[in-house]
């Protein structure tokens, strides 16, 4: 590394973590994921049971419990807010920046460590996960940990040095990706073995696993949470286990089927400003290790990003962050190959000018977007129009830095471009929290709260709104994702309109939120209330 870089290189690290971490409480929660997320660890720091999950007060399977521990450990530190709700994910990926620079460093050489660790930090899905409450930048940093520390451990036996404990390392991340997401941190980076070993048409990698003490370590790590919740939920083993997994990969139960190719789209965008890079680096070390005789480490990569890709476009559930395990992997391999005569060229730009130049023209042409008014849309535009043109100038620039001849500068404006463009969309995307969260109606809501109150959600569940008041409602003619939960304990439900009408009219004061459409009919009925706010997508009314 140049003494110019060295002398740099403290602002640059300070620019990347104020970039990183700036925009983290800047703007809402927004549903269903966000507020889902937020207020199970809401709930479970508030409960101190942090072993079965709980959404709404209600039981909630779907997922383990790592990303809930660090949100309530969070939340109980620093207290419930937007920016402590998201620092597990910003930390997750930024560490998985750190830990994938510096075994691309190690493997490649310090050139391939910063470059990879550019590329992964500033792809623009890559941005946007790590900075929103979701369970996938989890799942992805601990899934890198495994990716690096199996590699690690394959240098470390060509080197004749000790490997073992790197192999453990892989097998413990597996356990904490596990805890992190379910079955899909074993299954991933077995999968891309087994697509490797017959790419490759090589069992001898399969020599050196550890397959005794590696899967007790698995185990010993992970079994434990799984044996205390079934102990104390005997329902959880076949919702967790064959609901949420094996029917939810080989049906459409979630209501999320997508064609076969709906991935490979969203690969390409979300690797932007990088995806022509990634796609040249991918042929480029395909090609150039086919010559090496021992262990292939960036074809193991392009194998584990293929399997990966595989995987999830056969599956019968499909959302974009799915695909994040794949950047790592790739960032990896474009890390070691963006150098030399390889290096950035003006065309790797290219993608970066041509999504910026679309979105601009698409923002004139869009008026409207679904029942979000109009009004949102237009105070919207401006913004997006920013983050679109932030991306085409940003990667105008890099080109012209390419061309000169000027590679790492060209590198450091694409990947600046890249964060600065993913972190505006975060940004311009609050503009649009009136349709997408309950934080801005819930201040006008909450001054109506009294200890006790009964709160009631009718035919409807804003997953945010009971993070913004500190409190749970109770379900009417409601259950979707809640449902299974509500089979093991009727109580917390009502299942009738018919029923909450009759409390309602009982007497007492207590509060609702309900549909615009539900609330016309209540209304035509009879049902005494006085609407206390009121939006788009909700009306709120209490007893008069």
């Amino acid at each position: 590394m140049s003494g110019r870089v060295l002398r740099w290189l403290p602002a640059l690290l300070a620019l990347t973590l104020v970039l990183w971490f700036a925009n983290l409480g800047g703007r809402a929660l927004v549903k269903p994921d966000e507020g889902r997320y937020a207020e199970i660890s809401r709930e479970m720091a508030l409960s101190g049971d942090w072993v079965t999950p709980r959404l709404n007060g209600i039981k909630y399977f779907e997922k383990p419990p790592l990303a809930y521990w660090a949100g309530a450990v969070s939340f109980a530190v620093f207290g419930a807010q937007e920016w402590s709700a998201r620092l597990w994910s910003a930390l997750s990926g930024l560490l998985g920046c750190v830990v994938l620079g510096t075994t691309a460093a190690r493997l490649f050489g310090p050139g391939s460590g910063w470059r990879a660790a550019l590329v992964l930090g500033s792809g623009l899905m890559y941005v946007i996960v790590g900075h929103s409450d979701t369970l996938d930048m989890g799942l992805a940093f601990w899934l890198t940990c495994a990716l690096c520390a199996f590699l690690r451990s394959r240098q470390a036996l060509d080197q004749a040095l000790p490997w073992r404990g790197w192999m453990r390392a892989a097998w413990a991340a597996c356990a904490l990706a596990v805890l992190s997401k379910g079955l899909v941190g074993v299954v991933l980076p077995a999968g891309a073995l087994v697509l490797y070993c017959l790419l490759e048409r090589d069992l001898r990698v399969l020599r050196h696993l550890c397959l005794v003490s590696g899967p007790a370590l698995l185990l010993l790590l992970a079994a434990p949470w799984f044996l205390l919740v079934s102990q104390r939920n005997p329902e959880f083993a076949w919702f967790f286990f064959v609901h949420e997994h094996w029917l939810r990969f080989t049906s459409g139960i979630h209501n999320r089927s997508e064609p076969w190719y709906y991935f490979f789209p969203l690969l390409v965008a979300g690797a932007l400003p990088w995806s022509l890079a990634l796609i040249s680096s991918a042929a480029l070390a395909w090609r150039e290790e086919g010559a090496r005789r021992d262990f292939r480490p960036q074809r193991f990569a392009l194998a584990w990003a293929a399997f990966t890709l595989g995987f999830f476009s056969l599956s019968g559930s499909k959302l974009p962050p799915y695909i994040l395990p794949i950047f790592p992997a790739l960032a990896l391999v474009a890390g070691t190959q963006l150098s030399g005569p390889h290096s950035v060229r003006a065309w790797h730009a290219l993608p970066g000018i041509v999504a910026g130049l679309g979105a601009l023209i698409a923002l004139a042409l869009v008026t409207r977007s679904g029942d979000t008014p109009v009004a949102l849309i237009n105070a919207f535009r401006p913004w997006a129009a920013g983050t679109a043109l932030a991306l085409l100038l940003g990667s105008l620039l890099g080109a012209w830095l390419a061309r000169r001849g000027r590679a790492p500068a060209a590198m450091a404006c694409l990947a600046l471009t890249g964060l600065i463009s993913g972190q505006l969309l975060l940004a311009s995307h609050d503009i649009l929290s009136p349709s997408l969260s309950a934080a801005r109606i819930a201040a006008t809501v909450r001054p109506h709260l009294r200890s006790g109150t009964p709160f009631y959600s009718i035919g409807m569940y804003d997953q945010t709104l009971d993070f913004y008041l500190g409190r749970t409602v109770t379900l009417v003619e409601f259950r979707d994702e809640l449902d299974y939960g509500l089979l093991q304990e009727p109580q917390l439900t009502l299942p009738s309109r018919a029923r909450f009408e009759a409390l309602w009219r009982a007497g007492g004061y207590a509060l609702a939120v309900t549909t615009p459409e539900i609330f016309g009919a209540l209304d035509a009925a009879g049902l005494p209330n006085v609407v206390i706010a009121r939006d788009h997508k909700r009306v709120f009314l209490r007893t008069p």
